[in-house]
């Protein structure tokens, strides 16, 4: 290994210590892996800001917006309501119910907003079926991580990987082509939660159920109102006592919920504000009318079933661009019409662009406030990202770490085994970091992996795809994981106890299927 492969190797393990430490943001400790690089002269200026124009980040900015014109349609809440069984019923029939029409959702819109819609409905319910919230909050946010590995659109990672492969100058994925493999893994996965999540997952009851909530708010006059807390709230890490909620949100404090830990006013003052924590607060309906859309908060719900913000005829043109869009993308990627117009690609990118653009002029999301709707964050991790991984290549660290990988088997390198080293890699990245971190840091090996061995590096990035995306063992790793730990009070070990056998399951069927597939 060269000094600079040297130099970068120390950099990267310092990221990865602050990224697990938390000690800011991804998207800032990534900024300042790759301007580093940018003063030691592993990157050019050029390198550097590839990433902020690369076609896989634009893309994931339009989604958001486009999930948010379908999350305002009101069609989501509509959905589960039907989903729900009225009335008694069990875990298993539940889950049966709802999690593979979960799954195929979240297939097509980002993650986050489905699970910040059905989270609350589905804890409600739960309590009003004497069923404990905590066998189904873990399932729901597993059934949108197994939906997103199906489709292109189904989660940032997969956007991510297909512009890098973009870029290294090979054939990006098609809209369905993941879900060749991701399919497979995902009714798997569905079975696995149906046959043991009710007998792995704790039957932990909310300390407050609805009835009592109930007579909370005709004794005070308020509401109970639970929000998680985002990157964005401006007290993360302080004190609570440092910090008048009430004075700056019109809300009083009355519990905080964190990795299973309840901390009441006696001692949560003491307490600093994390991202992730669930607040529990007695408000009014200012509060939700001031806060509800506000990036500060991943998520709030007050208890009350939400009503549509569009009009019926919105709410259907919302759901019928998304379909366009989905329809388009999928067809526009035949053989027969990728010439039909010279010097145009109907792709992802071009669909989703003008479906965000139409939407806009439509007011199907507020247009003056479109900047909130964007997760900022994620887009830089994924620009430095980018850029990182192009550090990784420059300085040779990509090319020897392969090497070194190649040299542990015998002198007859198995391409399967080390398809395994890829996902395992790829995926304790994903469980400690981000997930699009992840991917960034595991596609410049596995491209100098693919290029020692002298075989196709397709399979390779397919399972960096599913690898990044396959975070069950950690609440840190996905932020859907992180919402359903607030809100269903979960502790870390519940996450390992049902999720680590989840991820050796995903890393079997992707070594067995993904060269069948994509042969090497």
């Amino acid at each position: 290994m060269n000094g600079q492969a040297v130099f970068v190797v120390c950099v990267l393990a310092l990221l990865i210590l602050a990224l697990m430490k938390d000690r800011m943001r991804p998207g800032m400790i990534l900024l300042t892996g790759a301007v580093i690089f940018l003063c030691a002269g592993i990157l050019t200026p050029k390198e550097m800001l590839e990433g902020f124009s690369n076609k896989g980040m634009i893309t994931v900015a339009m989604l958001f917006l486009v999930s948010e014109g379908v999350r305002r349609s009101g069609l989501l809440e509509k959905l589960l309501a039907r989903l729900l069984p009225r009335g008694k019923s069990s875990v298993r029939r539940v889950q049966v119910r709802m999690l593979p029409v979960i799954s195929f959702v979240s297939a097509f819109l980002n993650n986050t907003p489905v699970v910040v819609i059905f989270a609350p409905m589905i804890k409600r319910w739960a309590e009003r079926a004497d069923i404990a919230p905590t066998k189904l909050l873990i399932p729901l946010s597993y059934a949108t991580i197994l939906g997103g590995v199906c489709t292109l659109i189904g989660t940032s990672t997969n956007l991510v990987v297909h512009g890098m492969v973009i870029d290294a100058g090979f054939e990006g994925f098609t809209m369905f082509e993941l879900g060749k493999v991701g399919l497979v893994i995902a009714v798997a996965g569905l079975l696995y939660l149906f046959v043991v999540s009710d007998l792995l997952l704790p039957n932990r009851r909310t300390e407050q159920t609805e009835t009592e909530q109930t007579e909370t708010n005709n004794a005070t006059g308020g509401r109970i109102v639970e929000v998680v807390l985002g990157a964005r709230f401006p007290a993360i890490n302080r004190r609570v006592r440092d910090f008048d909620f009430e004075q700056k949100y019109g809300a009083t404090l009355l519990e905080i919920k964190r990795k299973g830990e309840t901390f009441l006013m006696h001692d949560m003052r003491k307490q600093h504000f994390r991202e992730g924590d669930t607040l529990v607060l007695k408000a009014d309906e200012a509060f939700m009318k001031n806060w509800g859309d506000s990036s500060f908060f991943l998520m709030v719900a007050d208890g009350k079933e939400a009503e549509p913000a569009l009009s019926p005829y919105k709410r259907l043109m919302a759901v019928i661009l998304m379909v366009l869009m989905i329809i388009g993308a999928a067809v526009g990627e035949l053989p027969q019409l990728r010439n039909l117009v010279p010097g145009m690609k109907f792709d992802m990118f071009f669909f989703v662009c003008v479906t965000t653009v139409i939407m806009a002029w439509m007011n199907i999301f507020p247009a003056r406030k479109y900047t909130k709707f964007i997760s900022w964050d994620i887009l830089i991790t994924i620009a430095s990202a980018f850029a990182i991984s192009k550090a990784m290549q420059n300085s040779g660290m990509a090319d020897a770490v392969a090497q070194f990988a190649i040299g542990l088997s015998n002198e007859h390198p198995n391409p399967y085994l080390l398809l395994a080293v890829v996902f395992i890699i790829t995926n304790l990245f994903t469980e400690l970091m981000t997930n699009n971190a992840a991917a960034a840091l595991s596609f410049p090996i596995s491209l100098a992996i693919a290029e020692h061995l002298g075989v196709s590096p397709t399979p390779f990035f397919a399972t960096i795809c599913i690898a990044a995306s396959a975070s069950f063992s950690t609440p840190i790793g996905y932020q859907t994981n992180l919402i359903v730990q607030g809100i269903g009070n979960y502790r870390f070990g519940d996450f390992v106890r049902i999720g680590l056998p989840l991820n050796i399951m995903t890393l079997v069927l992707s070594v067995l299927l993904i060269p069948m597939i994509w042969p090497f």
